[in-house]
């Protein structure tokens, strides 16, 4: 009779067998990456981590596993066999969302070449890929019996122990060695919500900088109708829109941006449209314009016989400060009916504009930030506005000091400003000030453009801006765009004319329809300490019968005190 048990000492060495191969078979790798560019060690960086298994490979760097790293902050999962990468974004302090992918790695191709060479110690073979246009050289090593690396290229071929971009961007492995337990279980913990890829992408991206939501699909038109409400004041029939913001701490290095979309509602011509907010610094503003008529406000006259209400600075008044000039498109959405061949038409007009060198007046401040489009129609346009504040390494824009001088943009025009015609006259626009320090690096943040629209109005008309100082010329420019038609398909209610073109192509003094128009930085010097003069002269056109010219002009002075 056969004895089917077996010795003791057999059972013993397959035990140890069993728990010797699982060991080895969740054996986990720790590696360390560099990264360097063009053969240069990049300087107080973070070196990449790589905890990778036969089952799952994570991707991190060492301030993460430390849970020293500021928000926001990825780590990436690949699982195996199936390869699928799986994403954590962590957004803030206890909100963590992630994404899947199954396919990306699949889909990845590779030429193999014959080239080695030694990392660490391990023989690595060399794979070619290319990836929106950079080409990708990738080191892998099938010594280490699992495949992983520093990114989600190359997961298939081995492990990877270093990458190149395009001959200059390099990651290098610097260290392996094996570990018994990993520190993931200590970050992947608490609520993590899943989410859609392109969903996860907006969150990590819209979570990587401030967002100050100032409107969102505002109608901004002419009508007895408009009145405003506990969150939006509306002024002048409803063409101006005006809401109070609250601005965090802006730190320097850190940009800030305006953005505004923009749809016709109904109007269907190209119209002037401003950003702007209201400085409250002294004992009268634009702000108590707006709520007791604008005729309550500091007066200009320049001797042509008429009056310009709120436009100056004086003594106990500022101006207000425009952030971003904008023109409407011909009825843009609301007219996209009007069908052309070979003409798509857009669907929103975007204006987005690096405002940085207003950050003085915008840290720390709460402000009414204001939107005006002139116009008559009872439809009008729909707007949403925001302002973003990025964290960045540049710091281009080093004033520390902003002054508003002077706006002649008649934003309450539906409430009887007057145009700015004051350049019909030598003297122009004329502005005294008063600097209690001295200001070094001065800047005249200076936005114009020309309005009169028919063939001999100055909308049509190169004139030259001459800025005087202290009674001399310092900057004379002819301000002019000559890139109209490129923003055709922005403007389906355009007229066309005979000779081929239509309005929207038509060159213009400084703006387009469908376009910002960006501010010029005139260089001043450093200015001493006390009173001051600026003047601007325009030689603006005659009017003939009912149509006349007019320049919309408004003045910063930026500088460090």
């Amino acid at each position: 009779m056969t004895n089917h048990l077996l010795p003791m000492q057999t059972k013993v060495l397959l035990s140890l067998f069993t728990i010797l191969f699982c060991l080895n078979h969740a054996q986990t790798y720790e590696i360390q990456y560099t990264s360097s560019y063009n053969g240069k060690v990049l300087t107080d960086q973070t070196p990449t981590l790589v905890w990778a298994n036969e089952k799952e490979n994570f991707i991190l760097n060492n301030k993460i596993r430390e849970q020293k790293s500021d928000y926001p902050f990825e780590i990436t999962k690949i699982e195996k066999p199936s390869n699928t990468i799986v994403s954590y974004a962590f957004l803030k302090q206890n909100e963590i969302i992630s994404t899947s992918d199954a396919e990306s790695v699949g889909k990845q191709t590779f030429e193999f070449t014959n080239e080695t060479k030694k990392i660490l110690g391990y023989i690595c073979k060399k794979a070619v890929t290319k990836i929106n246009s950079n080409t990708i050289e990738v080191w892998y090593t099938n010594d280490l019996k699992i495949k992983g690396g520093p990114s989600t290229i190359g997961q298939n071929l081995g492990f990877v122990l270093e990458i190149e971009r395009n001959k200059n961007s390099l990651i290098t492995a610097t260290s392996i060695k094996k570990v018994k337990k990993t520190d993931i279980e200590t970050l992947l913990k608490g609520s993590i919500n899943s989410t859609d890829q392109l969903g996860y992408k907006d969150l990590l991206w819209k979570s990587r900088f401030t967002t100050l939501k100032i409107f969102e699909n505002e109608t901004i038109n002419f009508s007895d109708e408009s009145k405003s409400d506990e969150k939006i004041k509306r002024f002048a029939n409803g063409t101006i829109i005006l809401k109070k913001i609250k601005f965090p701490k802006i730190s320097e290095g850190e940009l800030i941006f305006a953005e505004l979309k923009q749809q016709s509602n109904g109007d269907a011509y190209d119209r002037t449209g401003t950003v702007f907010f209201i400085p409250q610094d002294k004992s009268q503003s634009f702000f108590d314009g707006m709520e007791k008529g604008v005729k309550t406000l500091p007066v200009y006259d320049n001797g042509n016989g008429k009056q310009y209400y709120g436009i100056t600075a004086t003594e106990n008044y500022n101006p207000t400060i425009e952030m971003m000039r904008f023109f409407t498109a011909f009825g843009i959405n609301k007219f996209n009916h009007i069908q052309l061949k070979d003409k798509n038409w857009q669907n929103v007009s975007p204006y987005r504009e690096d405002i940085t060198e207003l950050k003085p007046s915008l840290s720390e401040k709460e402000l009414w930030v204001g939107a005006f489009i002139g116009n008559y129609d009872k439809g009008g346009h729909k707007v949403s506005l925001e302002i973003t504040i990025h964290k960045s390494d540049q710091n281009v824009n080093k004033n520390n000091t902003v002054i508003p001088l002077f706006n002649t943009l008649n934003i309450m025009e539906m409430a009887g400003q007057d145009y700015s015609t004051m350049f019909n006259q030598d003297k122009g626009l004329f502005v005294e000030f008063t600097l209690k320090k001295d200001l070094k690096n001065a800047q005249l943040r200076y936005i114009t453009t020309g309005h009169g629209g028919w063939e001999n109005g100055d909308e049509f008309v190169p004139k030259a801006n001459s800025i005087f100082l202290d009674g001399k010329m310092t900057y004379s420019f002819v301000p002019w765009k000559s890139d109209c038609g490129s923003y055709r398909l922005y403007n389906p209610a355009s007229g066309n004319f005979p000779d081929g073109l239509s309005s929207s192509d038509l060159s213009r003094s400084n703006w387009c329809p469908g376009t910002v128009t960006n501010p010029n930085f005139i260089p001043l010097g450093d200015l001493k300490a006390g009173k001051h003069t600026i003047q601007v002269k325009i030689p603006q056109g005659p009017a003939e019968g009912t149509s006349f010219s007019s320049w919309n002009v408004s003045g910063v002075l930026l500088g460090s005190e």
